[in-house]
């Protein structure tokens, strides 16, 4: 049975940052590409940032720059480290896994979530 199990969200000021995880079991990580999503309140989930199973991250709209993605394949767990966190990053954030090189536009595995708000 795949998990992927979220943790790290919490409350944070602007400007302040968070590292979220991303614990895989029932997988073996190192054969998985793997992704970072946020749902903000009332509106649709969207990619944040990808790692490849090479390793290669990428980043999309204001995460570039503010965010980093990384893998660590012995512990079979993903991160998501946030700096300079902006009110329009709240929301809901999942990890996602597909077997294969890149993510798909459907990843088959997925997390509950971990809520990240940010407010002062």
């Amino acid at each position: 049975q795949v998990q992927l199990v979220e943790s790290g969200g919490g409350l944070v000021q602007p400007g302040g940052s968070l590292r979220l995880s991303c614990a895989a079991s029932g997988i073996t990580l190192k054969l998985y590409a793997m992704a970072w999503y946020q749902q903000a309140p009332g509106k649709q989930r969207e990619m944040v940032a990808t790692i490849t199973r090479g390793g290669t991250p990428v980043y999309l709209g204001s995460a570039e720059g503010r965010f980093t993605i990384s893998r660590d394949n012995a512990k079979n767990t993903v991160y998501l480290q946030m700096n300079i966190l902006e009110p329009e990053d709240t929301g809901v954030y999942y990890c996602a896994a597909d077997r294969g090189p890149v993510i798909t536009t459907s990843p088959r595995f997925w997390g509950q979530g971990t809520q990240v708000t940010i407010s002062s």
